[in-house]
């Protein structure tokens, strides 16, 4: 793939240095990019798609088109498909990723998507845009609590990042427990908590950046021995021995290929 995730963890500055929404902007290698914003996810999406076409203008954009998107009959339509073919950034913004994937889901619009983002699209999410973009997404469950096998709940996202879980808001609303759920239900995938605030950059599907305030965990359940996450109720706490933790912050590389952080001395 050709295209480039922009994966945000939600409350994301947009006042003082939007670091992270100028690199958005930036991504694209184009100094004025055309922005496409999707606001399907937002409880508001006119307004929410207001306020991020009012950003994006003032940090340089060309252009800034909102596509609200309220059914599906709405993303059948020809015309928001057509839009796709001059942007270089697609931006989803947050509130239900649920909604946002039962909106789009074999609807032309995300064809169309899926083929820009193959070429050279730089693809951006936030919050629940962020997790709607992973194959399997996080759509709820309880947090601050150790994890069980019965406080996650999973759904089919939009595909663009396979064998990855992702979480937004992560430290902040305490969602360590409940990402360790999910990666124990199958240990194949690899978890992403990101901070709000904070982003990670995603090139050919493999080599992720750190961008922003905070940081990100990474949760690699590959090396898992032991799990009882079969045998237990609903919310009785599991036992599970033993995981790989990396805490990524600005500035830091990962190989999501080999599982592994890439030193000051490697080259991605």
């Amino acid at each position: 793939m050709a295209g480039k995730l922009v994966i945000i963890g939600g409350a994301e500055d947009q006042e003082r240095h939007c670091t992270i929404l100028k690199k958005v902007l930036s991504t694209s290698g184009d100094d004025t990019p055309r922005v496409v914003v999707l606001a399907a996810a937002a409880a508001v999406p006119e307004q929410t798609g207001q306020d991020y076409e009012k950003i994006f203008g003032a940090l340089g954009a060309a252009s800034v088109r909102v596509l609200k998107l309220d059914s599906r009959r709405s993303a059948m339509e020809p015309e928001p498909a057509a839009l796709l073919q001059e942007a270089a950034v697609v931006f989803i913004t947050g509130g239900d990723q649920l909604r946002l994937t039962s909106i789009l889901g074999g609807t032309e619009l995300l064809r169309r998507l899926r083929e820009r983002f193959n070429e050279d699209l730089v693809l951006a999410g936030t919050s629940a845009g962020a997790s709607a973009l992973s194959s399997t997404m996080i759509v709820g469950g309880s947090a601050r609590v150790p994890p069980q096998r019965g406080m996650i709940h999973m759904s089919p996202g939009l595909g663009f990042m396979p064998q990855v879980l992702i979480d937004q808001h992560f430290t902040q609303r305490g969602r360590f427990g409940r990402l360790l759920a999910a990666v124990a239900l199958n240990p194949s995938y690899l978890g992403l908590g990101i901070d709000e605030d904070t982003a990670v950059i995603v090139r050919e599907s493999r080599w992720l950046e750190v961008v922003g305030s905070s940081g990100i965990s990474v949760v690699d359940g590959s090396s898992l021995l032991y799990t009882n996450a079969s045998e237990t109720a609903p919310r009785e706490t599991l036992t599970l021995s033993s995981f790989q933790l990396h805490i990524l912050a600005q500035g830091a590389r990962f190989d999501l290929l080999r599982r592994r952080l890439i030193t000051h001395d490697e080259g991605a």
